[in-house]
């Protein structure tokens, strides 16, 4: 019984903040036609405003960021041409990363690097965990095995860390930037105000969530080598 109450909540801890976040996503997408403007055309009339004429606005298949390298708001193609009000919230938490940067906001230039370095290890950790069994048939010794094991393992995690760590920094960027620039800007209708505190906070843990669902991945893992 006990066993089975530890994994309903892990299940709760790792599932829960992904289910929230693409339920609260999913819900303000409609109306699809609830402002004049585009999520796009809003990035962009933001970014001008903050004097950010250089940033780009392009449409990604890869979800909605900041590039900070390439000085670029990238949104998918539902927030790129949508009018919703999931659409120009999205938006205008893209361009809070780009007001950020402009700023020298130094938690966005730390998350860079550390992005970095979870991709690596995101992709060392996997490559590990494919060889431990090889290696542990090889030299015929578990224990070496399962330190290959362990360390896969670890590296796998190294993402849900880092954006556990700069969960802050995005929700600087929603709060302390994009919705400022919404409310001042009275590019919101009133009414919408406490739904876009709501999916703005959905976006600041869009990546904590995700990592989350990959923490699934380890369980997997650990799974096909335990056979």
């Amino acid at each position: 019984m006990f066993y089975l109450i530890l994994i309903i909540v892990i299940a709760i801890i790792v599932v829960g903040p992904s289910y929230w976040v693409k339920y609260t996503l999913r819900k303000y997408s409609y109306p699809e036609d609830r402002y004049p403007g585009t999520g796009a055309e809003l990035a962009r009339l933001l970014l001008d405003w903050a004097n950010l004429q250089a940033v780009k606005v392009e449409q990604t298949d890869q979800g909605d960021h900041y590039d900070p390298i390439e000085k670029a708001v990238r949104l998918t193609p539902g927030n790129f041409g949508g009018k919703s009000l999931k659409a120009i919230t999205v938006a205008a938490h893209e361009v809070g990363h780009a007001v950020q940067d402009r700023d020298g906001y130094l938690p966005l230039k730390w998350r860079t690097q550390l992005v970095k370095i979870a991709a690596s290890a995101e992709k060392l950790g996997a490559a590990i965990l494919m060889i431990a069994p090889v290696v542990t048939v090889i030299t015929k010794a578990p224990f070496t095995g399962a330190l290959f094991l362990a360390g896969g393992l670890l590296t796998l995690g190294t993402a849900t860390i880092i954006h556990m760590i700069t969960l802050p920094m995005e929700l600087h960027a929603s709060f302390a930037r994009a919705l400022p620039m919404l409310v001042h800007g009275k590019f919101l209708f009133a009414e919408d105000e406490p739904h876009a505190r709501k999916i703005l906070r959905a976006a600041a843990w869009t990546y904590v969530s995700a990592s989350l669902m990959a923490l699934l991945n380890i369980g997997r893992w650990w799974a096909i080598l335990r056979r």
